[in-house]
């Protein structure tokens, strides 16, 4: 599987740069994290990981990976209703801007595996039930999750996939998704709801994360570029899955990419959402918390 090889590691530019994010970050996190929390500082080969847990300590576990360029607070309008029935565990990704900190390079797939796979065992070392976890990943995420299983198979019950990266290269179209809604985010507040519509980026009415975006342009990213998976490594995945694509996705033809899971991943529920994009877990999440509390079969 070959893929770009960064050999270094992901940073703030300088010390004012974290500074602002570093605030920006306590603020959003006061503002959008409902209700109480637990915050872990995990150790792993790769940098220490911030985890935050909530919910029922016994319940099912529900683990939360974020998309490039995220960290926790993403998942912010997901954490009251999944921790009513689950225990929630939301994930700041080494090498992204929240409050983890990467001090090696993640190379490649199995770095990353490797990595979310010391979360996991520092999770149950700290005493956390992960018995029958459903992994959910968004993007970035859902690539890294998928990594995880081919390389950690059986780790995790069920995996949920939210428009996940590995199943095209970044086009034009993506990066010109990217760039509109960069632009969108600094019009006036009045104006974000019908430009949102526009480019297809329902994330830019989020107030708070936008400010933490924009607190966020002092961080140099070093993560590795995601290829695409082969037919090979698909066929190996057999643990029960599930994919939610947007019908207008920016990332790839989300009809085309459908195609493929069923023909290579025959027992894999495929949901193609009309009407959204890449976008869909800011701007469907009604329909993604209703599809997690439903587990997959």
């Amino acid at each position: 599987m070959p893929i770009s090889q960064p050999t270094r590691v992901s940073r703030f530019k300088n010390e004012k740069a974290e500074d602002r994010f570093r605030t920006a970050y306590e603020h959003a996190l006061g503002e959008l994290w409902p209700g109480p929390r637990t915050a872990l500082n995990l150790p792993t080969a790769f940098g220490t990981t911030r985890v935050y847990l909530t919910g029922p300590e016994r319940a099912q576990p529900i683990v939360l990976l974020p998309g490039s360029g995220g960290n926790a607070l993403m998942w912010h309008r997901y954490l009251g209703a999944l921790s009513e029935h689950h225990r929630v565990i939301a994930v700041d990704p080494v090498g992204e801007p929240g409050a983890s900190s990467q001090t090696a390079p993640i190379a490649d797939g199995r770095d990353g595996a490797a990595w979310l796979e010391e979360v996991l065992t520092g999770l149950e070392q700290a005493g956390v039930e992960l018995t029958g976890a459903q992994l959910v990943g968004c993007s970035y995420g859902g690539w890294t999750a998928l990594c995880h299983q081919l390389h950690h198979p059986g780790r995790v019950a069920s995996l949920t996939l939210l428009e996940p990266a590995g199943f095209s290269g970044y086009g034009a179209k993506f990066y010109t998704w990217l760039i509109l809604g960069g632009l969108a985010s600094t019009a006036p507040r009045p104006l974000r709801p019908r430009l949102a519509r526009l480019v297809g980026n329902s994330t830019i009415l989020e107030t708070e994360l936008m400010r933490l975006v924009r607190a966020s342009m002092g961080f140099s990213r070093a993560l590795p570029v995601p290829p695409v998976f082969t037919d090979e490594e698909l066929a190996r995945l057999t643990v029960p899955m599930r994919f939610l694509l947007g019908g207008r996705s920016a990332m790839y033809d989300s009809q085309a990419v459908a195609d493929r899971i069923r023909l290579l991943l025959p027992a894999a529920e495929i949901e193609v959402v009309p009407g959204t994009g890449h976008d869909l877990p800011t701007d469907r999440p009604d329909l993604v918390i209703e599809r997690l509390l439903q587990g997959v079969s």
